[in-house]
């Protein structure tokens, strides 16, 4: 299969089943599952799963001190800050909405791809990143575009979150070990997240209930475990052999199925506002999109 064909497939098919997590993420919170503890069950699920995948293939993750310290760098930026605040804030954001916000991400990796120089500067891209800028604000500023009043900080948590994947993207760009795989860097960085995060759970006596795991409340944690493993697997995978400004293409594909698995399990509905911020936010990852993509 040529490079390119598959790395869209990918793309496609990881993008599908991501978009649900936003939909699962509200559908956990509203259950009562506070956003640091569910953080921890889904990294632990997932460092488990790819412990035991590493083990199949007779690998043992290298843990000298410059690959702890990068496993450390990718943890806080794409697991333990991030995920933790797009937890809290699908407690208060529609799940499309906060799929909308995840657009943000291929925009600010063009920004701060075009600063370090890994994509050339055009004029196309700058507008691009204008318009998911403008996107944003006709999210957050009328006072009729989110259903709850007073939601903005919301959006701008999830645009932080947003900021932060970005720099990991760009750091596992400029930082990776050559000697390290997706498979082994989503490894360290789940493992390290559970690491950091166990003691936060304690300290703020944030623990998702065990029992849990025997009903449809686990279900649903496994589920989302297993998804965060093979996307954002899949993401590191498209990062290290297609680039940053490529694989970060995944977010068009999220906010899509984001916005069509909210509507289509939770029933949401959205203002004009919204759908109007949604049309603005594709057509600038259009504008964003790779050369020879």
């Amino acid at each position: 299969m040529h490079a390119n064909r598959k790395g869209w497939i990918i793309l496609l098919l990881s993008g599908s089943v991501w978009g649900i997590t936003f939909t699962l993420a509200k559908i956990m919170t509203k259950a009562g599952a506070h956003p640091i503890g569910m953080n921890l069950w889904q990294a632990t699920i997932g460092a488990g799963v790819l412990a035991l995948l590493l083990f199949i293939k007779g690998r043992k993750p290298p843990v000298d001190r410059h690959h702890l310290v990068f496993y450390f760098v990718c943890s806080l930026t794409g697991t333990v800050i991030p995920g933790t605040l797009l937890f809290y804030c699908s407690f208060y954001l529609p799940a499309g909405v906060l799929s909308i916000t995840t657009a943000t991400v291929p925009i600010l990796t063009v920004v701060a791809a075009l600063l370090f120089k890994i994509e050339s500067f055009l004029f196309k891209r700058i507008l691009g990143v204008l318009l998911g800028a403008a996107s944003i604000i006709l999210m957050a500023v009328p006072e009729t575009s989110l259903p709850e009043p007073g939601s903005q900080i919301w959006v701008l948590l999830a645009v932080l979150a947003s900021l932060l994947y970005c720099i990991e993207n760009i750091y596992i760009t400029l930082r990776k070990p050559a000697d390290t795989d997706a498979l082994t860097i989503l490894f360290g960085m789940q493992a390290v997240a559970a690491i950091i995060l166990l003691p936060l759970v304690l300290l703020t006596d944030s623990a998702v209930p065990v029992y849990w795991i025997w009903d449809w409340r686990g279900l649903v944690l496994v589920c989302m475990a297993f998804i965060n493993v093979f996307a954002y697997g899949s993401f590191i995978y498209l990062i290290t052999y297609s680039g940053p400004v490529f694989a970060s293409q995944m977010a068009y594909v999220i906010t899509l199925a984001g916005v069509f698995w909210g509507m289509l399990v939770l029933g949401e509905m959205h203002s004009t506002w919204i759908w109007l911020s949604l049309v603005m936010m594709l057509a600038g990852l259009y504008l964003v999109q790779p050369r020879n993509s």
